[in-house]
């Protein structure tokens, strides 16, 4: 069955939280005595770091961050009462067993005409309406897409996301953060009920040997999770490796001007001081806008004992994308440091 996609000025756009690249990237089968990774993130980040995972034939999961409150998914938790499916409905598409399905590529259309939503997005609400349980929404659509790992949120209560920038400003939900006119400071989760982890993605965490922080969004994505009660306390409890992959480049409100080495501090002020292992980051050659990076931040990271995988990494077709099979080559370079071979089928 094909399907032609209109344009994007049509009823249907497809989603673009996988591109072509990553659906190109060769995918193995997973093996019983593989590595158990957890993706902590969410947005558009994790789903490059889960497609490249599973192409290297590695057990991979997700715990994703439920504080989004733009777009679709803020329509659907203001109006329907509905947990946050956006993140969701994104790891899950980069864990359908066939991108190109036709399926997976319905579940990730975009309706323009009706308010912008994804059909993923409302498949997840309905279902959590008919079964009562997000959880149970998450598994059906699992299952119908076939994935090859599961995705947690890491709280199931209602969560608003408030953050003060370097400006001193208040700002109230992840949208508006996210698009700060100056780098957030402090970011904190509100919650009106006791704000609990969710523990099947807390159990997750304290069993995987690799725990990966984005790419993504550094303080609405992936800090978002760590201020969950228990997240950080799972992480340190859990033998695995650490490693954060920087973002690219340096065009989000909520870090816009950061230098690796503050997004790294950043994440060290929020429960992971001792407790990362490695950084992957973009060595940036003539780009415009790259996160700034230099040996003299290489060498702070390392006085902080955290070592550092620093190469290209941009897709030069998506100059804000992983290439993915640059991606692929850091996590290997990171994984044989750690003595972590995945076994491939």
């Amino acid at each position: 069955m094909h399907i032609n996609f209109k344009k994007s000025d049509g009823p249907f756009v497809h989603d673009p939280s996988l591109t072509e690249a990553f659906e190109a990237l060769p995918a193995h089968a997973v093996s019983e005595r593989s590595i158990k990774a957890v993706v902590v993130g969410g947005g558009t980040g994790a789903p490059v770091s889960i497609r490249t995972l599973l192409s290297m034939g590695i057990e991979t999961s997700c715990v994703v961050a439920m504080a989004d409150d733009g777009g679709s998914s803020g329509i659907l938790r203001d109006e329907a009462g509905a947990s946050t499916p956006g993140d969701v409905r994104k790891c899950l598409s980069a864990m359908a067993a066939c991108p190109t399905d036709a399926f997976t590529q319905a579940f990730r259309l975009r309706f323009t005409f009706a308010e912008n939503h994804t059909l993923g997005n409302l498949m997840l609400s309905a279902l959590e309406q008919t079964t009562g349980s997000f959880p149970t929404a998450i598994k059906t659509c699992a299952q119908l897409l076939h994935a090859r790992g599961n995705v947690y949120p890491s709280t199931l209560e209602r969560v608003t996301l408030l953050a003060r920038n370097n400006e001193g400003r208040l700002l109230r939900g992840q949208a508006l953060a996210s698009h700060s006119r100056s780098a957030l400071n402090t970011v904190s989760l509100e919650s009106p009920d006791t704000l609990q982890a969710y523990e099947p993605a807390l159990d997750a965490l304290r069993s995987a040997n690799l725990i990966v922080l984005g790419p993504g969004s550094l303080f609405t994505s992936i800090i978002a999770n760590l201020l969950v009660p228990g997240v950080v306390d799972a992480i340190r409890a859990s033998s695995a490796y650490v490693v954060f992959v920087c973002s690219l480049a340096d065009i989000q409100g909520e870090t816009r001007g950061m230098s690796v080495l503050e997004h790294v501090e950043a994440l060290l002020r929020f429960g992971l001081e001792g407790r990362l292992n490695w950084v992957i980051v973009h060595t940036p050659h003539h780009e415009k806008t790259p996160v700034v990076w230099d040996d003299t931040q290489q060498e702070a990271l390392r006085e902080k004992g955290i070592s550092v995988c620093a190469r290209r990494l941009i897709d030069d077709a998506l100059p804000t994308w992983h290439d993915p099979r640059l991606l692929r080559e850091a996590f290997e370079e990171v994984l044989r440091a750690c003595h972590l071979q995945p076994t491939l089928k």
